[in-house]
């Protein structure tokens, strides 16, 4: 079994507007900035990582965050991932293709960071808006599971 690689994205800083529903919110132009930053860091790191999957929650700011990655890879909205828990989110990755070697997980907290806590058992200093983490996984996505990852990098605005 190959390495799997996980990067786990928590949207970009995204705006309040009174009467505009939680799943409505936009970034702001410092998310919007973050979310480019992101995009560079990740593609950085090559061949390393190589996404062929971005997984995203269907608000406005996660789908804009994933788009301005800049990844040239599919990108599939997931209901399941707005207002997830890790066991639900575990459940998203686990009905990922065992032919895609690396994923792009973009959501919102406190699930994203909880699922990085529950793969890896670290605990981090907060997950804000614009941070990921990337994450190796020794099994198939359909047996990831807490305790089966290996922190390898964390970023942060």
């Amino acid at each position: 079994m190959s390495v799997r690689t996980l990067v786990v994205v928590r949207h970009a800083a995204a705006g309040h507007a009174p009467g505009l529903p939680d799943s409505e919110r936009p970034l702001t132009s410092g998310g919007e900035r973050d979310a480019r930053a992101i995009g560079e860091e990740i593609r950085r790191l090559g061949p390393v990582l190589s996404p062929g999957l971005v997984l995203c929650s269907p608000s406005v700011r996660t789908r804009r965050t994933a788009e301005l990655l800049g990844l040239d890879v599919p990108v599939e909205i997931e209901r399941d991932i707005y207002e997830a828990y890790p066991d639900d989110l575990l459940g998203v990755l686990r009905r990922t293709d065992g032919e895609t070697a690396s994923v792009v997980l973009v959501g919102h907290n406190p699930g994203v960071y909880e699922l990085v806590a529950a793969l890896t058992d670290v605990r981090l200093d907060g997950f804000p808006p614009g941070a990921y983490a990337v994450i190796e996984l020794d099994v198939s996505w359909e047996d990831a599971a807490p305790g089966t990852g290996r922190l390898v990098r964390t970023s942060r605005p």
